[in-house]
């Protein structure tokens, strides 16, 4: 896995998801796992087969948070209002006419419907490092949009 970057915030999200995974839920799984087995024969005890599959989809999902954790560099905009940088909030104009408002975070925090976009996007890829005034020319499936840079937060 390269190394990617990430925000303060998404580093907090996952490290704290890891620990609630790793102590309470698997606590929680473990004791399900007891008291399945105190139901006898466990070839036929469907809740002991749940909950081994649950305790297996834990710890692929442990595993799969400390190896994030441990292949990212975490970053913050230092307040930079100057140019566009991990974190920043950026309100563009279309070419079409239409406002909006992006934040640029890291590929496991994007969330396009709150306004979230990744810095690999075609749109964070465009914007990083621009400043307020500057255009950008983003490609998109339905054709190349010009964005002008109107402020950066």
């Amino acid at each position: 896995m390269n190394e990617q970057i990430i925000s303060q915030e998404g580093y907090d999200k996952i490290k704290n998801e890891l620990n609630f995974l790793s102590t309470t839920k698997r606590r929680e799984i473990a004791d399900r796992i007891e008291r399945a087995k105190e139901l006898g024969d466990l070839s036929e005890n469907a809740e002991y087969s749940e909950a081994k599959d649950a305790q297996a989809l834990n710890e692929g999902r442990i595993l799969e948070l400390a190896s994030i954790l441990k292949n990212v560099t975490v970053v913050s905009n230092n307040g930079s209002k100057h140019e566009v940088v991990m974190g920043s909030r950026v309100t563009v104009r279309s070419s079409l006419g239409k406002e909006k408002t992006f934040v640029i975070v890291s590929f496991n925090e994007a969330d396009p419907l709150e306004g979230k976009i990744s810095n690999e996007s075609p749109l964070g890829v465009a914007f990083l490092y621009h400043k307020k005034g500057d255009e950008v020319e983003v490609e998109t499936p339905k054709g190349v949009v010009n964005y002008k840079i109107l402020k950066i937060e």
